[in-house]
């Protein structure tokens, strides 16, 4: 991977989670949504750095030093390594005329990640399956992370004449 690549995937990974964002703050204010307290997830990985992956529920857990910084900081850094994914599967040639279609479909391919790794841990279940509305809560995630593929499209668009 070349640095221009890297330094690509970077603002793009950023630039994306940051749309996903602008999204959750606007679901918040026209729905009344909730979006994920990142707060949690950082609990959820200073736990992890303890060697406790599953917990019944985050918000019981104990809490951990700077978790809403580990936690948001955590979520760019998750944004920026799906970029540098992205990049590598569908290559330069990409970057260089960036389509929407490849961008969602691997936004949507994304939300795996929550759904086996971050939910489970953090006491919701697999998909969410032990949340009081596991269909609702599987919709939000959903949506979410096709929110961060149109985000990845954007911000690429956005970077794509810079280099």
């Amino acid at each position: 991977m070349t640095t221009e690549i890297f330094f690509s995937a970077v603002l793009i990974g950023i630039g994306a989670t940051a749309f996903m964002d602008m999204v959750a703050f606007t679901q918040k204010l026209i729905f009344s949504q909730q979006s994920l307290n990142y707060a949690m997830v950082g609990r959820w990985l200073g736990n992890v750095a303890q060697g406790r992956f599953i917990h019944r529920h985050i918000m019981a857990s104990d809490p951990v030093p700077a978790e809403r910084l580990l936690g948001w900081s955590a979520h760019y850094l998750t944004g920026v390594v799906f970029a540098l994914v992205f990049l590598a599967v569908v290559g330069r040639g990409w970057l260089e005329a960036p389509s929407l279609l490849p961008a969602i479909a691997f936004g949507v391919i994304t939300v795996l990640a929550p759904f086996l790794i971050l939910q489970p841990g953090m006491g919701a279940g697999l998909a969410a399956r032990l949340t009081l509305d596991p269909r609702a809560a599987r919709l939000k995630s959903v949506f979410a992370h096709l929110s961060f593929g149109i985000g990845l499209w954007i911000a690429a668009n956005c970077i794509s004449n810079s280099f």
